[in-house]
């Protein structure tokens, strides 16, 4: 039987758990600050992670129309974030 620390566990557990998107949503509401700035993250609504699309949800028309524009610089600024590949696609709503 081979020795885990729990950090390790824990990781593999999650990596094979369905409750990994949430998890990585809520990773990701914690850097969104960072990862959009300050204006961007006060008008969004809520973040999802489902299947590898990042869906972005706001009531604000003209935010919405400025993330469509820069889908694929949320998709490079939120795998650098997680340090991996997490994010295949943005959906804005």
């Amino acid at each position: 039987m081979a020795e885990y620390s729990i950090g390790q566990a824990l990781k593999e557990f999650l990596d094979k758990s369905k409750l990994k998107g949430e998890i990585q949503a809520l990773q990701i509401e914690d850097l969104w600050q960072d990862i959009m700035g300050k204006t961007i993250a006060k008008y969004t609504d809520r973040l999802q992670i489902i299947n590898g699309k990042l869906i972005i949800t706001t009531h604000v028309a003209p935010l919405k129309n400025e993330l469509i524009y820069q889908r694929e610089t949320i998709i490079q600024r939120v795998n650098e974030a997680f340090g991996k590949k997490v994010i295949q696609d943005v959906v804005i709503k």
